[in-house]
Formats: C-alpha cells, structure tokens, sequence
C-alpha cells in the first residue's frame, strides 16, 4: 500500500524468509559460513539453533540459493511426520524415483541410498536441511541418525542440516538421542542483532526494495526500534511495516520516534513483549513486582490501623 509512497519497489518487511533480503550481521555471517564449512568438508551433522525470528529461516534459504551444481539439496520445512513419511518426502525433495510396489521404510531407504551413491559416483554431494526441527518427534530422530549411516569408507553421503528453536538443543540433551547428539560436527546459536546492527539491518532492507536509503526512517527511530523490538529481526520488521503504514495514512515521509511509538501502540504489547523469545518483557517484570509490593505495603497498612497486627519485636 505504502510502496510508492517511499519510492520502494516492493515492500521491505515482509515476513517472507527471501534470500535477498538476508543481512549477514557478524554471527549471521559466521553461521552462513559454518555451514557452508561444513558441508564442503562433508562433516554430516550440523545444527543451527535460534530464537522465534532470528532469521534461521531466511538463513536457510540464502544457504540454499548459494550452493551451486554440484551439491543436490532437499528442504524439509514442516516436520511433523512419521519416519516413513519423512523417508517419502526427502526422496520426493530430491527427485528420486520409486517403482511400483508398497512405500515401506526398507524401500524408500534403498532408493534413497542407491540415488546417493549415483550422487557420489558422480563427484556431487547430498544436503539435506530440516527447519523447525524442534517439533521432530523421537522416532523420526532416531530415523535421521540413521540417515548419518548412509556413508562410504571415508565420506558421508548426505549432511544433515537441523534448525530450529531452543528447544531442539533441550531435546537433543535427552540420554535417548545421546547416539545422534555426539555425532553434530557443526554448531551455532543465532542471537538478537546488536543496538550498532539494527539501523544497518533497516538500510540494507530498504536499499534491497528501493535501491537507496534516502533518511526514510530518521536517526533518533533506530534506537526506539531496537528497545522495543530487542534486536528480534521479525518484530523490527513488524514494527518498520507499521510505522511506515502509519506514516503513509498521515501523508508524511519521514519516520520518527513518535510513529515508531504510534506503530509500536497498533501492534500491542503481546506481540512485543520477551515471553515470545522465552523470557519475561523487563517493563512488565518490574510492574509485577511493584504491583506486588503495593499489595504488601497496603495489607501491612491496613493490619497496623485494625490492631491485628503486630511487628515483630526488635533484637
């Protein structure tokens, strides 16, 4: 709606995991090349782990965009399936073909080996990636660790890429999946971008959708939107949208700090607050706890005038 208004292409903040828009702060830079380490060396299990819209998906994406011909990749983006399902869907991602006959684990694991090593003969290599994987249930973990046994004498065959939340490094912890766990080579843990890499983050999506930069949103706005957004790389986008929209619906073309505290009122607290990257917000913390010494002091009060209560003597 707002596009032309700012004299942008397309607009810059959508949700969408577009390899284009990818900002490779430092760790997102380092985790790219971690992984692309990894899979050039052929080291077989890699994890990628990161809060709800730390950019592990567009990172994703951008690994795979890259890759040239030589490597035949397969993207599992919804996992929650059945071993057997799982089995069908990396040989459907990668182009293998099954015969005729009943899909059974013995025969997707055959055509998926035999397309393999074909791949290998060939001098090409095999990555599989799955996103969100913290929602694998435990048998389709233990279903990927076997995967890891489809190997010659000196290379594996196929390098398993694992992202996802927190909660997969918790679920790989679990003395079951205490076989799959030591076998991860490669490991990074994407954090919030930092206050200096907000603004740069805001440019380059911006430069990306219009090819220029042109002090849209103004110097004192980018501090505002790392305080309210704590470097989360989606709620700045979510914010960044909104203030943008709030600006357009104003005629005026020049983001501020009093739209970006309009856009941060439109989109409410519950979007914004910490408990949906796994902590408490600080602001809603602190109003617990004063709430609740308010309730102490006024009890106390209240017990002091009525008689019934009593101080505890002194010494």
């Amino acid at each position: 709606m707002y596009e032309a208004c700012f004299g942008l292409k397309e607009n810059p903040f959508t949700l969408s995991p577009d390899p284009r828009y990818l900002y490779l702060s430092p760790q997102h830079r380092e985790a790219l090349n971690c992984l692309i380490y990894g899979i050039h060396e052929k080291k077989g299990f890699m994890v990628v782990t990161g809060g709800i819209g730390t950019g592990k998906t567009t990172l994703c994406r951008s690994l795979l965009a890259g890759l040239d011909g030589s490597v035949a990749t397969a993207l599992i983006f919804y996992p929650a399936l059945s071993d057997i399902e799982l089995l069908k869907t990396i040989n459907q991602e990668f182009g293998v073909r099954m015969g005729r006959g009943r899909g059974t684990k013995k025969r997707y694991l055959d055509a998926l080996n035999g397309f393999l090593m074909r791949n290998f003969a060939d001098g090409r290599n095999a990555v599989l990636v799955i996103d969100e994987a913290q929602n694998l249930p435990h048998s389709v973990m233990e279903q990927i660790r076997m995967l890891s046994n489809l190997e010659t004498v000196r290379e594996k065959l196929i390098q398993i890429i694992l992202m996802g939340q927190p909660e997969l490094l918790r679920l790989l912890a679990l003395p079951s999946l205490r076989q799959l766990n030591e076998r991860i080579t490669v490991r990074y843990d994407l954090k919030p971008l930092v206050r200096g890499d907000v603004r740069r983050y805001i440019e380059h999506r911006m430069a990306t959708a219009s090819g220029q930069t042109d002090g849209i949103f103004a110097p004192g706005s980018y501090g505002l939107i790392y305080r309210a957004s704590r470097g989360i790389p989606r709620r700045i986008n979510a914010i960044c949208d909104r203030a943008l929209l709030v600006a357009y619906g104003r005629d005026l073309r020049t983001v501020d700090r009093r739209l970006v505290r309009a856009a941060i009122r439109d989109i409410g607290p519950g979007y914004l607050t910490e408990a949906g990257s796994g902590g408490m917000n600080r602001g809603v913390f602190e109003m617990i706890v004063a709430a609740l010494l308010w309730a102490i002091l006024l009890l106390a009060g209240y017990g002091y005038l009525a008689g019934g209560f009593k101080w505890p003597p002194l010494g």
